[in-house]
């Protein structure tokens, strides 16, 4: 029965990292927080997108901060389940964010690992991996610099899914 079930976990792991059609469908279901607030992968890995909708606002009109953390946590669990390609369960261990500015627009998380993770892969055993995430407002005019609202350090555990549970 679990082998099955592996099947089926690695299979639709593999489905949600095609394409953003079968990820909105997965995180519909496992991740209703992210399909609510709206995040988006963009087709470089190493960024993500959080639209500033009304789900996504506190009462000042400002992005609410629980969002922008809650977000930086799905945002790079999704950047390393997709270098994985949805063959690893992906776990937040431990996150650090700091907020530097109110963010009244659209924010963009930028994620560079802190070590090669395609080596950590390769090796096909559990490793943990630290994420350095930059937290941008969009600016929209040409000339303008994005305003950096934020910084994280975010820590995650990876299994393979076919690894065998140690008792």
């Amino acid at each position: 029965m679990t082998l099955i079930l592996k099947k089926i976990e690695t299979f639709i792991g593999k489905l949600s990292t095609k394409n953003n059609f079968w990820n909105k469908v997965c995180s519909l279901i496992w991740l209703p927080f992210a399909f609510s607030s709206g995040l988006i992968m963009t087709k470089d890995e190493n960024t993500a997108i959080l639209p500033f909708r009304r789900f996504n606002k506190n009462w000042y009109n400002a992005m609410a901060g629980a969002i922008l953390l809650g977000n930086s946590e799905i945002a790079g669990g999704t950047y390393v389940f997709k270098k994985t390609k949805g063959l690893y369960r992906v776990v937040c261990k431990k996150v650090e964010y700091k907020f530097l500015l109110p963010c009244i627009g659209p924010a963009v998380y930028k994620m560079t690992p802190c070590e090669d993770i395609e080596k950590l892969i390769s090796t096909g055993t559990e490793f943990n991996i630290d994420l350095d995430m930059t937290i941008c407002q969009l600016m929209y005019a040409p000339n303008k610099k994005q305003r950096r609202v934020g910084k994280c350090i975010i820590t995650f555990h990876a299994t393979p899914i076919t690894s065998k549970k140690r008792k």
